[in-house]
């Protein structure tokens, strides 16, 4: 918990109130969860995608 208020403190979120500090450390869990999901989504399955690069 102490990590959390140091990263509060000494960041642009330090200034803000509690909802919108909430918000946004929500939606960066968000997109974090959204990556790994994406990442072993790909590691799962990527040997069958058929990726082609061209023009």
């Amino acid at each position: 918990m102490d990590v959390l208020k140091e990263i509060y403190w000494k960041s642009a979120l330090g200034i803000l109130p509690n909802p919108v500090k909430s918000l946004v450390l929500l939606i960066f869990s968000c997109i974090v969860a959204t990556l790994f999901t994406m990442l072993y989504l790909l590691l799962k399955h990527g040997h069958y995608l058929n990726v082609q690069f061209g023009y």
